[in-house]
């Protein structure tokens, strides 16, 4: 049943939130604050537009995982900690919105104050705010989490703890940030820091992985786990934030548990066996195709399409350019030809998937087709010289006939090769001038069978280049150890974008993810126009601006040829017991972060 709830974007954007609109802000404590304009929702609101005040507290969700954890520590390179322990167990200051591109509301802060610069923000702590051991929230619990964070956690918060010129107590409840350059998203990052205990880590190495069990201010309690195997999360009934009008209508199960499989396809078996609740389905073939189940036939398992509205983002398979083979241009572009995306998409996809096009495809931030023009070729002249081909001019991805053979794209492959220096010996191997064979290793992680099937396809279409490309299928934890070392020519990408990219875009794409393990920037890009680009986007004060930087950084990444684009839907589908509830109203980002399990909840169908 596809769930028809939203305007267009475009009115959204229009009306809702009028973004970028340079507007004087006095320093006075307020109860919220947009990235631009002002928060749609007043001080006294009753609940989150898409929560349901009047749901029902109890029951349980499961979930099946693929893979496993050795870790309960999320904030550190080391070890694999689930997810949810992020959002479940800990708390930040302030909590966003997912029905405004990005607007924060007081959750652990009762007010934030800042400056029409932003150059400084401070946040007053609620008085009531607790651990779930009992002991109050701190500000020295906020100082210590920022600066443990920034300098012994993921390198995701160190960026913003570099910008960081000092840090204080200014009253009983009360922590100021200042801040060392310009930079408007500063006060919004912050506000989004998680905050932790103090006194759990005492004696401790904080970057140390371990399966101490954590404590946090959060609505869940991790009650019981067994390493690689589950977890299962109680809702904590003395949770000091039950009363919030930010938090009603959320945290609605009693239990919600996470079990863990060895492969992904086991993990649908289980879901059809009846062992969990609920299933995000991927593939648009599959979702018409294999749902045909005694449970789905009989009601018990519901379909759901969850539409949204935010940007495609970018997910396929990424090339690692700090490889050498891998740092021309030309070499990336012919193996972008090689990949023959109609013909994958007739086999694996039953015909009915949409290319990405772009990282901000599918949004009024995505760049658009043609040359460049106005403001966006203003930004862009001035590094013309570093540009690859299509940046000002305009890029497409190439097109197939849809047959096997790809005889135009391969010949146009061929030709690229020829310009970078590899030719195709008397033996049939693609070799450079040195005679040394062009190779390439893609991992995958086990379990993702099709994503394995997609990628057996390509490297048939490689041999007929003379590429030998060796598929390596291995578990998660060796997946995510050899790319936090950037230890790959290939591997498979997923990267999701907001409605309102900011810092974290350094993450994905800046240079000092080049040689520090465990950033984002998977592809090891190098791009002062890319990096100008996010600067012009952070101090952006009208719309306009705004859009036209992000359009820019949309036609340097795309025409970079850093990865073979796959394809992306604009709803999310999700098979569910009938029992699973969730609102009418959907958050403008849908199926993301802050829907499911957070507004979901469980209630005994009558009869």
């Amino acid at each position: 049943m596809k769930q028809q709830f939203f305007r267009s974007l475009r009115i959204f954007l229009a009306v809702a939130m009028p973004i970028l609109l340079p507007i004087a802000v006095e320093a006075a404590p307020k109860h919220a604050i947009a990235m631009y304009g002002e928060p749609a929702l007043p001080a006294d609101f009753e609940a989150l537009p898409y929560a349901n005040p009047a749901a029902p507290q109890g029951g349980t969700i499961r979930f099946g995982m693929a893979g496993g954890f050795d870790s309960l520590n999320p904030w550190i390179v080391k070890g694999r900690a689930p997810w949810a322990i992020r959002s479940l167990v800990y708390e930040p200051l302030m909590g966003r919105n997912w029905h405004e591109p990005f607007t924060l509301y007081g959750l652990l802060a009762e007010t934030i104050e800042t400056d029409d610069a932003r150059s400084w923000v401070e946040f007053t702590l609620r008085e009531n705010a607790r651990f779930s051991d009992g002991s109050p929230v701190t500000v020295e619990d906020v100082i210590w989490s920022f600066e443990t964070l920034g300098t012994k956690g993921h390198p995701r918060y160190r960026t913003a703890w570099n910008k960081i010129a000092s840090i204080e107590e200014t009253g009983p409840r009360k922590v100021r940030i200042t801040f060392s350059v310009e930079d408007r998203e500063l006060a919004l990052i912050a506000g989004l820091r998680p905050i932790l205990p103090r006194k759990q880590w005492e004696g401790r190495e904080f970057d140390e992985s371990s399966m101490n069990l954590p404590v946090g201010s959060g609505p869940y309690i991790l009650d019981d786990f067994e390493a690689g195997r589950f977890l299962s999360f109680r809702r904590n009934p003395d949770y000091w934030g039950n009363d919030l009008a930010f938090n009603k209508g959320r945290h609605n199960f009693d239990e919600i548990r996470y079990e863990y499989f060895g492969d992904g396809g086991i993990v649908f078996e289980a879901f059809k066996a009846g062992e969990f609740s609920t299933y995000r389905e991927w593939s648009a073939a599959k979702w018409e195709e294999i749902y045909d189940f005694p449970a789905v036939a009989a009601g018990d398992i519901v379909k759901s399409e969850i539409p949204h509205e935010r940007p495609s983002g970018i997910r396929g398979f990424v090339y690692n350019t700090r490889k050498p083979h891998l740092q021309d241009w030309r070499v990336r572009d012919a193996l972008i030809h090689a990949f023959n995306f109609e013909f994958i998409n007739n086999t694996v996809g039953g015909g009915k998937q949409r290319r990405i096009k772009s990282y901000f495809h599918n949004s009024v931030l995505g760049m658009d087709l043609g040359p460049a023009t106005g403001k966006v070729r203003e930004l862009l002249e001035p590094y013309e010289s570093e540009l690859l081909p299509g940046a000002l001019d305009g890029y497409v991805l190439p097109v197939s006939d849809g047959s096997e053979r790809n005889r135009k794209n391969i010949r146009t492959a061929t030709q690229l090769f020829l310009d970078a220096g590899w030719k195709v010996d008397d033996s049939g191997v693609l070799k450079n001038s040195e005679g040394t064979p062009f190779e390439l290793e893609m991992l995958l992680v086990q379990g993702a069978s099709e994503t394995l099937a997609i990628a057996t396809i390509y490297a048939k279409s490689l041999e007929r280049l003379g590429i030998d490309l060796t598929l390596t299928v291995i578990d998660s934890a060796q997946y995510r150890e050899r790319t936090n070392a950037y230890d790959f020519d290939m591997a498979w990408y997923n990267r999701g974008m907001s409605l309102s990219p900011g810092n974290e875009q350094y993450l994905y794409w800046g240079r000092d993810g080049i040689n520090t393990p465990g950033s984002r920037n998977w592809m090891g890009m190098d791009s002062p126009a890319a990096e100008a680009m996010i600067r012009t986007m952070l101090e952006a004060r009208s719309r306009e601006d705004f859009l036209a930087a992000v359009k820019a950084l949309d036609r340097i990444l795309t025409s970079g040829r850093y990865v073979v684009p796959l394809w992306f839907s604009d709803y999310s589908r999700i098979a569910h017991r009938k029992e699973l509830k969730f609102p009418e109203q959907l958050p403008v980002y849908g199926d993301w972060i802050g829907f499911q399990p957070d507004v979901w909840w469980y209630e005994e169908t009558p009869g």
